[in-house]
């Protein structure tokens, strides 16, 4: 996560080499497998970073927890509340372990994830496999069991790990220390590994996590939403049930127009991607929670067949993705990137159906329902789309 601080801020931290030694029991032989029953569909939840940077607290936190249930987006899958950097105070304690902030967090993150969890949410945490995360605060390179221990005894549910101040350590060896640590604390705790796409993570990291960054970090415009997709939509071989590219969070409520968030939440789903919220979800509109509560968009990210969809064109900038599900059916994504309006087809056959007489076909965002024959089509607006879920008669 954010290359951007982690080089304005290199100097914030002192660079005292900890690479691990080839005789920590870290750097050798795994503890266990991934335990993808812990991540079977993309997980879903919130992360603060995209809308409060550091400005996240207790009260934050809570607050966004009884969003999540009174919403609704709870009861529709969001059950991951994340804390992302700078929850930490800036140097460990006596003993080496962290410490939360006192003052953002006076109650700890145990009393924070009992809170949590008493109204069916689940607690994610922030690390980075370097000597400091991108904010400057203690990182856990070479403290990897010692910070598992920590996040196990907090009763934390989700790890996000990022790359900065790295030491030039090569990164699978970074986060298999860390996946290893996990693994040994006992408690299910679904690893989420941020190294920005780089070193052809999509290859290996299903070794090791349950979720991977295949993408620089998103900001709230078309353009980098776009460019995120692009850089996902072609690892489809990658993923599978317990095991998900992850084209970082999701900006809806951040600026978007409605048709542009209306496709980022399309495109995600069809990827396969982890939906986090990345909104102040107690302020979002009546429109944004629309959005990212569309069950039927949602059902599509997290069908149990756990395949990502795939390109079946992609010309001029006008798509069209198909994702196969667990029913039999397909769900179709059409996509207008460009800024004038067009029309996008295909066919049946061409995204994978088996030939039948009939069709019918579900419009995932007008929530209707109607049949073809074999086409699919619609007309859309400047960075417009539509799904639909197909199914043969």
């Amino acid at each position: 996560m954010r290359q951007t601080w982690a080089a304005l801020l290199a100097a914030a931290l002192s660079t005292a080499s900890l690479a691990l030694s080839p005789a920590s029991p870290q750097a050798a032989a795994r503890v266990a497998p991934v335990d993808v029953r812990l991540a079977l569909t993309p997980p879903m939840g919130w992360n603060g970073w995209n809308a409060f940077a550091c400005e996240v607290d207790e009260r934050v936190i809570q607050e966004t927890a009884d969003k999540l249930a009174t919403s609704g987006l709870r009861s529709a899958g969001y059950d991951y509340v994340n804390l992302d950097d700078c929850w930490m105070s800036p140097e460990r304690d006596a003993a080496g372990d962290l410490v939360p902030d006192p003052v953002r967090f006076p109650h700890g993150l145990r009393a924070l994830s009992d809170y949590l969890h008493a109204r069916g949410l689940k607690l994610g945490i922030y690390e980075s496999a370097g000597v400091g995360t991108c904010a400057g605060y203690p990182g856990s390179l070479g403290h990897e069991q010692q910070d598992a221990n920590s996040f196990a005894a907090w009763g934390v549910d989700y790890l996000k790990y990022d790359n900065c101040r790295n030491q030039g350590v090569p990164a699978r060896q970074r986060y298999q220390a860390m996946s290893d640590a996990l693994a040994a604390t006992g408690r299910p705790i679904v690893y989420g590994i941020c190294n920005w796409g780089l070193e052809d993570v999509a290859q290996w990291g299903s070794t090791m996590a349950h979720l991977w960054r295949t993408t620089t970090d998103i900001v709230p415009t078309y353009e980098q939403m776009l460019a995120n997709f692009h850089d996902n939509v072609n690892l489809a071989d990658g993923a599978s049930p317990g095991a998900w590219n992850d084209p970082d969070m999701l900006e809806i409520g951040n600026g978007l127009t409605a048709e542009e968030a209306r496709t980022h939440f399309s495109l995600w789903a069809t990827m396969a991607a982890p939906l986090i919220a990345g909104t102040d979800l107690r302020t979002a509109s009546p429109e944004t929670l629309a959005v990212l509560g569309n069950t039927e968009v949602i059902a599509v990210d997290q069908d149990r067949l756990g395949k990502q969809g795939r390109p079946v064109r992609m010309d001029g900038g006008l798509d069209v993705l198909a994702k196969p599900l667990a029913d039999g059916s397909t769900a179709v994504t059409l996509v207008n990137e460009t800024d004038r309006a067009a029309t996008v087809s295909t066919t049946a056959a061409d995204v994978g159906l088996r030939a039948a007489a009939r069709y019918t076909v579900r419009d995932l965002w007008k929530h209707s329902s109607g049949t073809s024959t074999g086409t699919i089509a619609a007309s859309l607006p400047a960075h417009g789309s539509a799904m639909f879920r197909v199914t043969p008669q």
